[in-house]
């Protein structure tokens, strides 16, 4: 019996892989995500929450995950372990009231009555900045004076933030967290298909001849023509189409805040569009040599991937190294 079992097993396997249909460049199913018991335990808050006053749990998860990105990109996460699940900071003189006299205040009626916006969250009596229940509670008392609808909520993050890139990006978290339910999209994938053969090495602030006097903001990945190029991260497409510098590009918003930008593409996956949901190790173009000229120009210089990180911490998006990243995934990748 067993070993019948074994010949059905092998046979099976031999039959996935000679199925007809599947693309060479297939991606490989995505792993259950990891059991972070921290994650777990913030999603539980979240779900509480959702089931308590009806504001989808996704909601309040693309916010928190903004405001850690945002924490990240300006340097003020600390390495000190912290008791909170979440990283939401309302300024003290919103919570408490620009007039209150005492910028500390947990009181929930004086805070009122200095028209500050901190409530109490858990019941305790006490309007707490610090605690996570009191800060949710908090925002989900502001946005559902706007309505529960999408529209409504957009509206409502439009009056919290006042920043358009701020509600765009917010509302993307939103859908990706919608699609995936967890919170475990923290996976990354090194941009060509371990199997392909290319070379890269850094590249970063080198001069650039074409287009006036500009650096290199990204690493050049050589590989030939018509390869693959995989999607960095869980993610949404923010841009695709032409650009005079990059030629067919895309570009690629991540769970980090991190625009991703693959350049001198010679094609894109067929029906990849703006907005769509990408994942690690998701196919998404092919490496070319299109750009320096008008749509269409290509041949300039020989076939790579540009690619190159970009981080916005609430003005102008500024460029970084990817190449210190693209070593880690590429061993990861190898890895796995």
């Amino acid at each position: 019996m067993r070993v019948f079992r074994l010949i059905m097993q092998i046979g099976l396997s031999v039959a996935v892989l000679l199925a007809p249909g599947l693309p060479a460049t297939a991606k490989a199913p995505s792993a259950a995500p990891a059991k972070d018991p921290v994650k777990q335990e913030r999603l539980q808050l979240f779900q509480e929450l959702e089931a308590t006053h009806g504001i989808p749990w996704t909601y309040l998860a693309a916010i928190d995950q903004y405001e850690r990105a945002m924490q990240v990109g300006r340097k003020q996460k600390s390495d000190a372990p912290s008791a909170r699940l979440t990283a939401i900071e309302i300024p003290a003189d919103r919570w408490c009231g620009p007039l209150n006299p005492d910028q500390d205040d947990t009181n929930p009626d004086s805070i009122r009555f200095f028209e500050g916006v901190g409530v109490d969250g858990d019941g305790d009596g006490k309007a707490e900045r610090t605690n996570d229940r009191d800060v949710l509670a908090t925002l989900i008392h502001h946005f559902s004076s706007y309505g529960y609808a999408r529209e409504d909520w957009l509206i409502g993050l439009w009056n919290y933030y006042q920043r358009d890139r701020a509600v765009r990006t917010i509302d993307q978290f939103s859908t990706i967290y919608e699609k995936y339910q967890h919170l475990d999209l923290d996976g990354r994938s090194f941009p060509i298909p371990s199997r392909y053969t290319y070379s890269y090495r850094s590249t970063w602030g080198y001069p650039r001849g074409w287009g006036g006097r500009r650096i290199h903001e990204g690493t050049d990945i050589f590989a030939s023509h018509g390869t693959p190029v995989l999607s960095t991260g869980y993610g949404i497409i923010e841009v695709i189409g032409w650009n005079r510098y990059g030629g067919w590009r895309i570009g690629m918003r991540d769970m980090s805040n991190v625009y991703h930008y693959f350049a001198h593409l010679s094609s894109f996956k067929k029906g990849l569009k703006q907005g769509d949901i990408v994942e690690p190790g998701e196919v998404i173009g092919y490496v070319g040599s299109s750009g320096y000229g008008k749509p269409g120009t290509s041949g300039k210089f020989p076939p790579h991937l540009h690619y190159g990180m970009y981080r916005e911490t609430g003005g102008n998006e500024w460029a970084f190294d990817p190449y210190p990243y693209l070593i880690r995934w590429e061993r990861q990748s190898r890895k796995r």
